[in-house]
């Protein structure tokens, strides 16, 4: 055992180092490893748990994702990601139901559409080869958001159908269980990822801290299992929180450590979720032949579901894309309002005259609603600005549904069906076929189907942009770097040194807090700001590096 996970290891850094030079995404070179692995006599013996995808790897895995994503992005595109992982996976495992239904004698609706719960949400994982290509950053954070989230919906329905197998189907209980699910998942995961950062604020060593880091996905998930929830939606939860507060929590040097720390364990598991589906190939398919079923009808169905899939996810986003079209050119006409809002602001007159315009009463406002006014004006503006320099056509639209391939928790969770399912064997081969079927053709084709269909680009417009971007990035850190009061003048002792390494210190926090104001309206370019956040971080290292934090 322990020969084969040094070798899986190696096999993992191998294919990430080659898979650029081959111009073929790492997991497709994973799974076909995988398969051909399997048919080794020493993976004979092997048995893979699902519960180590569902409830070992997958919570890792989306706290790493949700830690890493751009929360303002999220909450822009939100209204689609909820969509795409409620709506369209219950949309999608009915028609499946009924397509299983009718191709699989006598399997029966609620035992497809329990089958089509499993193949219906896209993979976190496998979302990753879309990262590789030039789509663009809304469809990368669409994308993102939804298989951070629709495996709940999954699940819950996975759980929903099977028990409707034995008693009569309940639409309002299948309700009721998805809202206790996600309710009590999110308030979870709120505690944890709120404990999560008051205890490792208060922890200085780097690595004991990126230690417990590691323990908080399973913290959330866990009790939200235990209580009936979604561990998955709790474990995201957790990470969304951890990835909007930590700059304001943690030290720099901790959090370099976690994103470090968190990079190695994201390769890793990412890779082993990809060797095993491979791996289990073997198996799967002696099942079905013990059971004397037929492994040429099985794939056939799996193509099938395939398909069906991606016409359903086509026939969603089309006019998911005029809906948020529509969206953004009614936004588009607040904008003028919007901004003679923002220029009233300067003074407490045209602030208060400002608020009386937009609550429509006069009254007088407080401090902190004055704030929080202000804050939604400035945010406004910057979420017109962010859909007007991003709109959404046909080119997105593709990218979206062709990207939405199936992965390891499709096979995963088809080895959740209880032994009494009808033509269990057959029912787990359709959803590992599935689940390779997207990767290969979907996963194997999506870089160069992007690049076809993507459009010119003025690169000196594009530069022109970014150069105005970093324009008031510099100056907004210049601004907030003089707001600090001035150093006094360096002596050539040890506590003039220490009062000059202050003064530095201070200034860093200061842009910081500056920057970190600017991700919390969202007036700048979520990589722009991530690039300058982790330049003052290494900085700040640097410099307590040059005498220790005490100077």
């Amino acid at each position: 055992m322990l020969l084969v996970l040094v070798t899986g290891f190696l096999v993992i850094a191998a294919s990430t180092l080659i898979s650029p030079r081959l111009g073929i995404a790492s997991p497709l070179i994973l799974v076909a490893i995988g398969v051909a692995a399997s048919f080794l006599p020493i993976f004979d013996s092997i048995e893979i748990e699902p519960e180590w995808i569902l409830a070992g790897v997958l919570p890792p895995l989306l706290y790493s994702s949700a830690v890493s994503m751009p929360a303002m992005n999220f909450r822009r595109e939100f209204g689609a990601i909820g969509g795409l992982s409620v709506v369209l996976v219950v949309a999608s495992s009915l028609v499946l139901g009924v397509f299983f239904m009718l191709v699989i004698p006598d399997l029966g609706f609620a035992w497809g559409v329990a089958l089509g719960a499993i193949v219906s949400p896209t993979d976190a994982v496998a979302t990753s080869i879309v990262k590789q290509t030039s789509v663009s950053k809304r469809v990368i954070a669409m994308l993102e958001g939804e298989s951070l989230l629709n495996d709940a919906t999954a699940l819950v329905l996975l759980r929903t159908a099977i028990v409707a197998t034995a008693v009569s189907f309940s639409f309002w209980g299948a309700v009721g269980t998805f809202a206790y699910s996600v309710v009590i998942a999110i308030i979870i995961g709120l505690l944890v990822g709120w404990v999560n950062l008051f205890a490792r604020r208060r922890v200085p060593d780097a690595t004991v801290n990126t230690v417990i880091s590691f323990a908080v996905p399973f913290a959330a998930a866990v009790p939200a299992e235990l209580l009936g929830a979604s561990g998955l939606v709790a474990a995201v939860v957790a990470g969304l929180i951890t990835g909007v507060f930590a700059p304001r929590y943690l030290s720099a040097r901790n959090r370099l450590s976690d994103s470090q720390n968190w990079r190695t364990v994201e390769l890793v598991l990412e890779g082993a979720v990809f060797l095993t589906m491979g791996v289990q190939i073997s198996s799967i398919v002696a099942n079905v032949e013990n059971d004397h079923a037929g492994v040429g009808s099985a794939v056939l169905i799996a193509a099938g579901a395939l398909v069906l899939t991606i016409v359903v996810r086509a026939a969603y986003v089309a006019p998911l894309l005029g809906v948020l079209k529509r969206f953004a050119s009614r936004n588009a006409k607040l904008e003028p309002r919007l901004e003679g809002m923002r220029e009233k602001l300067g003074t407490p007159e045209g602030t208060q005259e400002a608020f009386d315009e937009a609550s429509r009463r006069r009254r007088p406002a407080s401090e902190r609603e004055v704030e929080l006014f202000a804050r939604r004006v400035v945010q406004g503006l910057a979420d017109i600005t962010y859909f007007k320099n991003a709109p959404l056509g046909w080119r997105e639209g593709t990218a979206v549904v062709w990207a939405g391939m199936r992965g390891a928790v499709t096979v995963a969770a088809a080895q959740t069906l209880p032994d009494d399912a009808p033509q269990r064997s057959v029912l787990v081969l359709i959803a590992f076929t599935v689940a390779v079927l997207s990767l290969l053709v979907q996963g194997g084709t999506i870089g160069p189907l992007l690049n076809r269909i993507a459009p010119k680009v003025d690169r000196a417009a594009l530069d022109e942009q970014t150069r105005a971007e970093r324009t008031r990035l510099m100056q907004l850190m210049k601004e907030s770097a003089d707001a600090v009061p001035a150093a006094p003048p360096l002596e050539a002792t040890i506590e003039g040194f220490r009062a000059s390494k202050r003064h530095e210190l201070a200034v860093l926090a200061a842009q910081r807090e500056a920057l970190l104001t600017a991700r919390d309206h969202g007036t700048f370019d979520a990589d722009v700001l991530a690039y300058a956040l982790s330049t003052i971080d290494a900085s700040q290292i640097a410099l307590e590096v040059r005498g220790g934090p005490e100077g």
